[in-house]
């Protein structure tokens, strides 16, 4: 095994002094939100605002991964061919891998994986919101098989995520139609027997009537 450390860069993501504010034609930057706690990148796209000028070291490429290093899920996410130039902010932190050494989705893979969260879990500080120190972002300990092996392992579970993610879809769906199909049969039972229950009624004569 290896350490974090020993394969990839760390970076620190840039540091905003203030609120961001947000401008048509300003700087694309990526903020914790943009980040799904499960890993990934939420949905929306990212926003672009008004920014002085920020050093290329903060400026993300593909093939970089992010790190959450706040909040109670410190997950990575791996930034595909396609994805655009922009500012990772703080408390994000760039990842840098040797790409000789370790591909960035089995990087990711690893770091999302409960062996790893479980070494977070031992040196996470603060008591309010939960930080990951980098010492201990830099310490965490990788197993490195061959890079054909390493992108096996990423596209064997990204395609565990998109099965699971029809599955859910798909029970999601037979529940709505089971109880539309309930619903439906309830209704027409209770017609039913509203409608026995006025045939039902006597009919009495008055007295006198023929």
């Amino acid at each position: 095994m290896q350490t974090l450390a020993q394969m990839c860069t760390i970076q620190i993501g840039h540091t905003v002094r203030g609120r961001l504010e947000a401008e048509a034609k300003g700087v694309a930057a990526i903020q914790l939100r943009d980040t799904r706690p499960e890993g990934g990148m939420a949905g929306g796209g990212i926003g672009r605002y008004r920014m002085d000028p920020v050093p290329d070291r903060y400026w993300v490429r593909p093939g970089d991964v992010l790190f959450r290093s706040r909040g109670d899920k410190n997950t990575a996410t791996a930034l595909g061919p396609e994805f655009p130039p922009a500012v990772a902010v703080m408390p994000l932190v760039i990842l840098r891998p040797n790409p000789n050494t370790v591909d960035a989705t089995y990087l990711a893979w690893w770091i999302n994986q409960p062996a790893a969260q479980r070494h977070f879990d031992e040196c996470a500080q603060g008591q309010n919101i939960r930080m990951i120190p980098i010492g201990c972002l830099s310490a965490l300990k990788i197993a490195v098989p061959d890079i054909a092996t390493q992108r096996t392992i990423a596209e064997v579970d990204r395609l565990s995520d998109h099965e699971y993610d029809l599955s859910t879809r798909l029970a999601t769906r037979r529940r709505q139609l089971t109880a539309f199909a309930l619903h439906e049969r309830a209704n027409r039972n209770s017609s039913n027997q509203n409608g026995a229950s006025s045939k039902a009624v006597p009919h009495f004569r008055k007295q006198g009537d023929r």
